[in-house]
């Protein structure tokens, strides 16, 4: 096991964003910085640079780094393969890719995990961290989590490893109805608040099964008979999109699941979940810092 004193610079690197913590050996968040510096803005070989003027002086020597994320992808700054579930924290520490880097300190990318199901393979960079991260956090051995977001993750968790995943498209397929699709026409041009009746009205008619190909044309359709206030259409549009994601997981009712994301979109998820009658934890998107700190102890002192 490392030594306790072990500094843990801990970097999450993901595709539009980068943020960092300097990690006390029991986890404590001494420091975060964020920038909009995410892997699409760095050019093939302008990694380094970007993180010496982003995290450069908190490379002490002694001080290890592991960074999460789109950094270790074939875009990012140095592939790390895929390891295969199931998986735990040691899987993951056995195949850390470790950087060249000429400074103080060592650097290492988490590798992320990939699965199968049907012949069709699944994949992720940075929420098995999180996941790993929650487990930690909260002493758990078995649970569900869901990671909402772009591309949303649902994770089955046995005896503290990832059995099992699957992604599930839903932020992009919003962001596809919401702004480029003939619904554009129908809902207003800015943001608006989030509606509580019609998000659930959404989520209600998504879980009938009816399928979010018949079902989202409704959206339009209700605008059109003056069924529903156009601020009040995004939300219901949001509903229809997360009842179909969750449709698709056959929760039962009184089952627990943990939600890890953003406050506003975990609480989107929280309100669903409740309709099915299954309850919820939710957990900021720190729980990154837990998992790193977590796969940190596990390596050996060097």
């Amino acid at each position: 096991m490392p030594s306790p004193t072990t500094h843990l610079l801990a970097i999450d690197w993901g595709t539009s964003s980068l943020r960092g913590a300097q990690l006390a050996p029991d986890g404590a968040v001494l420091q975060e910085r964020a920038f909009e510096r995410g892997i699409l803005t760095i050019r093939p070989g302008e990694f380094p640079v970007v993180f010496e003027s982003c995290f450069g002086d908190w490379m002490a020597p002694g001080t290890l780094c592991l960074i999460a994320g789109m950094a270790g992808s074939q875009q990012g700054w140095l592939e790390a393969p895929y390891c295969p579930c199931p998986a735990g924290f040691a899987d993951i520490a056995a195949r850390l890719v470790w950087v060249d880097h000429a400074g103080p300190g060592r650097i290492a990318i988490v590798p992320g995990l990939n699965t199968e199901s049907d012949g069709i393979p699944d994949v992720m960079r940075g929420e098995e961290t999180q996941v790993f991260g929650a487990l930690a956090q909260l002493g758990l051995l078995d649970a569900l989590f869901v990671l909402p977001g772009t591309h949303s993750k649902w994770v089955t968790v046995k005896g503290s490893r990832i059995v099992q995943f699957s992604s599930w498209m839903t932020g992009e397929f919003y962001a596809l109805l919401r702004w480029h699709s003939i619904l554009a026409r129908t809902l207003p041009l800015g943001a608006t608040p989030h509606d509580d009746a019609a998000f659930k009205q959404g989520v209600t008619r998504a879980l009938r099964g009816e399928g979010l190909l018949h079902t989202a044309f409704g959206t339009r359709t209700l605008a059109l008979f003056t069924r529903m206030e156009p601020p009040a259409l995004a939300s219901y549009l949001s509903g229809l999109v997360i009842g179909e994601e969750l449709r698709g997981q056959q929760l039962r009712a009184g089952s627990h699941v943990i939600v890890i994301g953003a406050p506003a979109l975990a609480a989107r998820y929280q309100q669903a979940l409740d309709l099915l009658g299954v309850t919820c934890r939710t957990l900021d998107e720190n729980a990154t810092w837990a998992g790193l700190r977590a796969i940190a102890d596990t390596l050996a002192p060097v």
